[in-house]
């Protein structure tokens, strides 16, 4: 397994890229009871939900098709529509396209969309996000014909949230402590990478994900260096957005003043040629008066 790659591998999607422990997470999400027996087979497409990183994991299992995918930033309200596309991407893959004009209905996997959220910001518990909160009309005839909808599951997974789930499942667990872990390093002042290692070697120590934080330890530590980097980076750029906007709109409204300014000026100006005229116009009828009455 090798860490080089032209989609960088995550800390979640290595963990989960072995079929026990995949059926292991997925059971205690659904409430199912899979065994060996249920084959299950992983088929994720590549950079779809976020560039360069594989923070997402989809397999078949039971007549389904899975898309579990990792969330540490904010949760996208758009992630039904991303999901939409998702799927179709994958039935074009596995059904025939000729057999889709035969006139028996052909069998294809149920999609399940499932977003588990571990980012710093508050989230629910438990949340549905769905496609149609999005569609622009809203009236009753929607409901007369057969419209399209597609609901995505999202579960925070932080170690306070959904302790049932993750008392079920001993590796969403240990994922979830080891990446408090390093959060809870990273508060007392130590650096990512001290963070990091330390969380690493306090999970095998404790007997948490020990097998496999010990066969893939370099691994790992790269993976989450690179993804708490990511993070910060991320955090990094939408303060420098916020402050080039903030300047932007600063420049717009000192511009905007300084026309205003220009334009007051302006009618400033007109106003003195008006009083001008006035006087002008009142001294001829004073002259024309006299001429008058003389």
């Amino acid at each position: 397994m090798s860490a080089n790659r032209e989609y960088k591998s995550t800390f979640f999607s290595v963990l989960l890229s072995e079929p026990e422990r995949l059926r292991e997470v997925y059971n205690a999400i659904a409430n199912t009871n899979y065994g060996e027996d249920v084959p299950i087979e992983i088929n994720t497409l590549k950079d779809v939900f976020y560039k360069g990183l594989e923070n997402d994991i989809s397999f078949t299992i039971g007549g389904k098709f899975v898309v579990l995918i990792e969330h540490q930033s904010t949760v996208n309200k758009n992630m039904p529509l991303r999901c939409l596309m998702y799927i179709a991407d994958v039935y074009k893959k596995i059904v025939d396209m000729k057999a889709i004009f035969r006139v028996n209905q052909i069998q294809i996997p149920a999609p399940e969309f499932i977003v588990l959220y571990n980012g710093k910001e508050p989230f629910p518990e438990d949340e549905t996000l769905r496609l149609s909160d999005a569609y622009m009309a809203e009236d009753e005839s929607m409901k007369m014909f057969g419209n399209l909808d597609l609901t995505v599951r999202v579960l925070n997974i932080n170690l306070q949230y959904n302790t049932e789930l993750l008392h079920k499942s001993e590796t969403l667990k240990g994922y979830s402590t080891i990446v408090d872990r390093v959060r809870q390093n990273q508060l007392i002042g130590v650096t990512e990478k001290e963070s990091i290692d330390e969380a690493i070697k306090w999970g095998i120590e404790n007997g948490i994900l020990t097998e496999f934080l010990r066969e893939h330890r370099l691994e790992i530590e790269s993976m989450l260096y690179t993804e708490f980097n990511l993070d910060t980076a991320l955090e990094v750029r939408a303060e420098e957005v916020r402050e080039e906007t903030d300047a932007k709109w600063q420049t717009v409204v000192a511009d905007k003043d300084a026309k205003l300014a220009d334009k007051d000026a302006e009618l400033a100006d007109k106003d003195a040629e008006l009083a001008d005229k006035d006087a002008e116009l009142s001294q001829l009828r004073a002259q024309l008066e006299a001429l008058q009455s003389g």
